[in-house]
């Protein structure tokens, strides 16, 4: 008998593994080229959402919305009262207090916006770092505690000369960071775990693992109760005031500023950089142009660590007293949104970070003059949500110049 042969079913072909878009590299690329016309149309975008708010919670205003078409003018003057009030505590929280009777009083605002901004900065550097060699950094949050932990144990074990001393606080900070981010970066670049869900599992590690060694005596004074808690640092591992007694500026904000030229010289102007940019255009290129994507993946990760540690020093020994598990605040996800506002350059972090810094410092006064501070978090999404999705800026606000690759 003859043998019947059958053709094989005729499949698709395949594209090459290196031919596949990778949609979360040109996302990454795609904020990254996003003009500065497009984020202060997101950000006017988001105050007017936040004025919404203000408005229409207001309890003078509502009332007046039971006979708005009778008398408009009742609904106009009582919202622009309310906004009045909103933007006179937004001013007087976060940049200059007009009702204060010195300067020092009047000045103190902008002095807390600068404190405040200085680790959101830092920690926006560093996710920076990552976002431009095509890798998403989740674990701010861990990388921060890391430092954080490290930074206190040897500011509050170690006993040194208050230089010497400082620096080696600052030594332990940014290797447990650098570390930490390290890990993910290895990982990612040895066995192809995805960076997002290797640093977000960091950094329940590190909440629980910091959570412990507070209870115990490596972190913990057992002396003073059973509540998670550092020993608070020698003095001579403190940053020392900025300005001086009544304001709690520290020199670590100028460090946070020199971050930023770092981070300039690093991106723009270094060999290092260089091979970073070229990994997060195109991986593939790099490999074919001699780069080693895998060790500067690596690299990009503990780079990424060093910079999100400054930010964990601000938070550790930045200041004088102990302090718990939440010394966090927030700020390893909050930079996720600075460095995209500020298109994962130096300039625009930084000036997302002193916006941000301005949002947390007017938080008190604006809940003191009844408008409820959780305004300020809705428009800071606001602003991540407009800034993540441009095709939605541009049906508003349709003069907006479109990508690169639309215009081409």
């Amino acid at each position: 008998m003859t043998a019947v042969t059958t053709d094989p079913t005729p499949t698709d072909p395949q594209p090459p593994a290196g031919d596949r878009p990778d949609r979360m590299r040109a996302f990454l690329r795609d904020l990254g080229e996003g003009s500065v016309v497009r984020t202060l149309v997101a950000i006017a975008l988001s105050l007017v959402v936040g004025l919404l708010l203000v408005v229409f919670t207001n309890e003078d205003v509502r009332p007046t919305l039971g006979y708005l078409f009778a008398r408009p003018s009742d609904f106009f003057r009582e919202a622009g009262a309310a906004v009045a009030t909103a933007w006179d505590a937004l001013i007087r929280g976060a940049i200059w207090n007009t009702r204060a009777e010195d300067f020092a009083r009047a000045i103190r605002p902008l002095t807390e916006t600068l404190r405040f901004a200085g680790p959101l900065i830092a920690a926006g550097l560093g996710l920076a770092v990552t976002f431009r060699t095509g890798l998403f950094n989740i674990g701010g949050q861990g990388q921060m505690l890391m430092a954080a932990a490290w930074a206190s144990f040897a500011a509050s074990q170690l006993h040194l000369p208050w230089v010497l001393h400082l620096l080696v606080a600052m030594v332990f900070g940014f290797a447990a960071a650098g570390l930490w981010a390290g890990i993910a970066g290895f990982l990612k670049a040895r066995t192809g775990a995805h960076e997002v869900i290797v640093t977000i599992m960091m950094n329940y590690i590190a909440v629980s693992l910091v959570t412990f060694l507070m209870r115990t005596p490596i972190l913990h004074d057992m002396s003073e109760g059973q509540n998670p808690a550092t020993i608070a640092p020698d003095p001579t591992a403190v940053f020392p005031l900025l300005l001086g007694e009544g304001f709690d500026l520290r020199w670590s904000f100028v460090a946070c500023l020199l971050a930023v030229v770092v981070f300039w010289w690093l991106m723009e102007r270094s060999t290092l950089g260089f091979r970073l940019r070229m990994v997060g255009a195109n991986p593939e290129a790099a490999r074919a142009a001699g780069v080693n994507v895998e060790t500067t993946a690596i690299l990009a990760m503990v780079i990424s660590g060093l910079f999100v540690g400054l930010a964990g020093l601000n938070q550790a020994i930045g200041r004088e007293g102990n302090y718990g598990p939440g010394i966090d605040a927030g700020i390893g996800f909050d930079a996720i949104t600075i460095a995209l506002v500020g298109g994962n350059g130096a300039l625009g972090v930084l000036f997302a970070g002193l916006l941000f810094g301005a949002f947390k410092a007017a938080s008190p006064t604006m809940q003191v003059a009844d408008v409820s501070p959780e305004v300020l978090s809705v428009m800071q999404g606001m602003i991540l949500l407009f800034i993540a999705a441009p095709p939605l800026i541009r049906q508003i606000v349709p003069f907006l110049p479109k990508p690169k690759e639309e215009t081409r």
